[in-house]
């Protein structure tokens, strides 16, 4: 089952959850406030294969790598 990344609207607490993909956009509630005013957001990785570093920091195709109020990307 896939961890998602989701931030609450209302107090900006970033939590993870373990969820099946069917449930990935449904609502939850924060785990600090629980507030159900959430949304989930780019999780960021790095990795690294034959010494060459992989990386996902460009945040969502909306923000173009710029800062966004849809996924939380500064």
């Amino acid at each position: 089952m896939p961890i998602y990344e989701y931030i609450c609207r209302d107090c900006g607490a970033r939590f993870e959850s373990m969820r099946p993909m069917r449930e990935a956009d449904q609502p939850i509630s924060c785990k600090v406030c629980l507030s159900p005013n959430t949304y989930r957001t780019v999780s960021v990785f790095f990795a690294a294969s034959e010494g060459r570093a992989i990386t996902n920091q460009t945040g969502c195709a909306s923000c173009g790598g710029g800062s966004c109020a849809s996924c939380g990307h500064h």
